[in-house]
């Protein structure tokens, strides 16, 4: 049950943290001036309404029963004294009958009030309107053939105090509210600055404007978080170094190796030494090459169709069809989005004749699809084609020419920009990678 009743408010209520502070503060206030003005109405105003509405009909009733006494001069001078003394005003219509169709409104407390007060006085002969005039009432009373109007004002029915109630109880609680709202906002703003500094971390920007604020918990957290995002950075900045140090030192025994190779003799042998001293040449240049572009690019505005544009004019137009939505840009490290994505067109040019690139947006991302038509890759290798170094001994292996660095390295970039990379079956029967890239 508890369960179910939390899962139904999670769907209304709002997600932030500023709004949630919002609604622990405010709902009470609101809940307070809701209760004292139920009461208030309850306790005070309706029985402030309902006497002086009952008083009124009794000074109505009085002029009724003395206008249908004999006395004309008495008739006369009561009608007088009420419009001099009680702000009436009075009309006698001869030949006329009270309206048919009632203009009283059902909900109104004022409508309800006189209707109740009115009814057992006067039976069904009466009719009022309190809508026509802004400060006036018109009562009519049938008597025989004769019509006695009244005009009174609406301030002899209603108690004038509940406007200002009204405003004095309501302008308390929005400055109250709004006040809340200027503390909350200070007290939530590091935690937001916080939160995104970790989402910016998180895509592999740099935070350098980090700066602890707001209340000692907050803080500490934010200190904390500054000193683990300095240790990752240490930590991937030696991992880069070490990286290229040891490619840096394995290309010059490479380059030995090269030179005596060339001087041998038995020249096969020595073809395929080359072969697979070339490959490893290779794995290196991948390795330097991806070390260098992690630690030293920043982040900047990419037009993800130049991009794609620069990337495949370096082959044959015959080589792939291009689908594409106009300006479309993101944040992110330029060069390393170009290897991600020219890692993928060269692995679906390696196996297929031709590729099919199509790129577009979605609410929040860049979406680029390049599929192939070469012979694809079994669903249950999806995972393990991302691992580096991993190659499929089947029809497919992911780069016949590399070592199976491809598509580990764009995974971890797409990943590293907070992006995601899938892998399906292409509609041209080989293999589809659909790459998406928050703006």
């Amino acid at each position: 049950m508890s369960y179910g009743l939390n899962s139904f408010l999670k769907k209304f209520l709002p997600k932030g943290l500023f709004y949630r502070a919002l609604i622990i503060v405010a709902a009470p206030v609101v809940l307070l001036q809701i209760t004292i003005s139920a009461v208030f109405f309850d306790s005070i105003w309706i029985k402030a309404n309902k006497g002086m509405t009952r008083s009124l009909v009794s000074e109505v009733k009085t002029l009724f029963d003395a206008y249908k006494s004999e006395e004309i001069k008495d008739v006369n001078f009561l009608t007088n004294l009420y419009k001099k003394n009680f702000d009436f005003v009075i009309n006698i219509k001869m030949g006329e009958k009270i309206p048919k169709v009632k203009s009283d409104r059902r909900f109104s407390p004022m409508d309800r009030a006189l209707r109740r007060e009115m009814k057992p006085v006067f039976g069904n002969d009466y009719w009022f309107d309190t809508v026509t005039y802004i400060d006036l009432v018109d009562l009519r009373i049938q008597s025989g053939n004769e019509v006695i109007q009244v005009f009174f004002p609406k301030s002899k029915i209603a108690p004038s105090s509940v406007r200002i109630f009204v405003l004095w109880i309501t302008l308390p609680s929005v400055i109250l509210i709004l006040i809340a709202i200027l503390f909350l906002r200070n007290q939530t703003r590091p935690i937001v600055k916080l939160s995104k500094a970790a989402e910016r971390f998180g895509r592999g920007e740099r935070v350098d404007d980090l700066r602890p604020s707001g209340a000692s918990e907050i803080r500490k957290a934010t200190i904390e978080f500054d000193r683990m995002m300095k240790r990752i950075n240490k930590h991937l900045t030696q991992r880069s170094e070490m990286l290229s140090g040891i490619s840096h030192d394995l290309r010059t025994p490479l380059t030995r190796l090269k030179l005596q190779l060339a001087m041998t003799d038995k020249k096969d042998t020595a073809r395929k030494m080359a072969s697979d001293i070339d490959e490893m040449e290779k794995m290196l240049n991948d390795y330097l090459q991806y070390a260098k572009s992690q630690s030293e690019e920043d982040y900047v505005t990419i037009d993800i169709n130049d991009l794609i544009g620069d990337i495949l004019k370096n082959y044959e137009k015959s080589k792939y069809d291009l689908i594409s939505d106009n300006n479309i840009s993101i944040q992110g490290k330029k060069n390393l989005i170009r290897r991600s994505i020219s890692n993928v067109v060269e692995n679906g040019l390696s196996y297929g004749n031709k590729i099919f690139v199509e790129l577009k947006k979605s609410v929040s991302s860049a979406i680029i699809i390049i599929e192939d038509n070469g012979p694809g890759v079994p669903k249950k290798e999806y995972e393990n084609v991302f691992k580096p170094f991993y190659r499929i001994d089947k029809s497919r292996s992911l780069n016949r020419s590399g070592v199976g660095l491809g598509l580990s390295i764009a995974q971890d970039i797409v990943k590293s920009h907070g992006g995601n990379i899938v892998l399906s079956d292409s509609k041209h029967k080989g293999l589809s990678v659909k790459i998406s890239l928050p703006f």
